[in-house]
């Protein structure tokens, strides 16, 4: 007997929705029985999941991370979603797809949701789609070349980077003045500077100046 599976794709690109669709159900038929639900916004998807909780929950979440947000500014992206899938539907597996390859976005988003699967579009085929899908259906988390790139960077080091200090020096190394980061990152400049001097401490270079420190974090892969 086929097993059945409940699944809602979250995505404002139809042609991507489309291409999971057809790779999910293509080579999964005999296998699963799987019945798929579409949404193209936050309002669409979060009405679904808040139905799918007092019915029949869904199974998996395919989450794309960039999407109009709702029509009450409460809820701004998939991560946004998933937080509130988390919630309601905590037996679903959730499976987050992004552009967003920076380490400092990587780590938020595997610090706030702790997702079952983690894909980056740009390092997605149709094959790695169908080993994400089968490895979480599992119950083995899966993550693309990219996430797992992350993790391997992250165990090299004796220490971690909050997401501000990832900020500060993705920002930094996008050519954005000291003076400007404050624009960039949600700390005022004295703080900046605070972080900055910390961050030199923990790489042993205290009194290194804005190039020497971004030399040092691309050697340690924070960069």
């Amino acid at each position: 007997m086929k097993k059945k599976l409940k699944v809602l794709m979250i995505d404002d690109h139809p042609m991507i929705i489309e291409g999971y669709k057809n790779t999910l159900l293509g080579e999964n038929q005999k296998e699963y029985q799987i019945k798929i639900d579409i949404a193209s916004n936050c309002d669409d998807a979060y009405d679904n999941i808040l139905k799918s909780s007092k019915t029949t929950p869904y199974d998996m979440l395919f989450v794309d991370i960039k999407l109009p947000p709702s029509s009450d500014g409460t809820i701004t992206s998939g991560e946004d979603l998933a937080k509130h899938a988390k919630e309601l539907l905590p037996k679903a597996k959730i499976i987050i797809l992004t552009m967003h390859r920076e380490d400092h976005r990587i780590h938020n988003i595997l610090k706030n949701i702790n997702p079952s699967g983690f894909l980056i579009k740009s390092d997605l085929t149709s094959s790695e789609l169908l080993l994400a899908f089968n490895n979480i259906v599992s119950g083995t988390p899966y993550y693309s070349a990219t996430v797992n790139n992350h993790f391997r960077k992250m165990m090299t080091n004796n220490f971690s980077l909050d997401e501000k200090n990832l900020k500060i020096l993705y920002h930094l190394s996008r050519g954005v003045k000291t003076k400007n980061l404050p624009n960039y990152v949600s700390l005022s400049l004295s703080a900046i500077e605070k972080r900055k001097n910390q961050i030199k401490e923990m790489f042993s270079i205290a009194k290194a100046d804005d190039q020497k420190l971004l030399e040092e974090a691309r050697k340690r892969g924070f960069v």
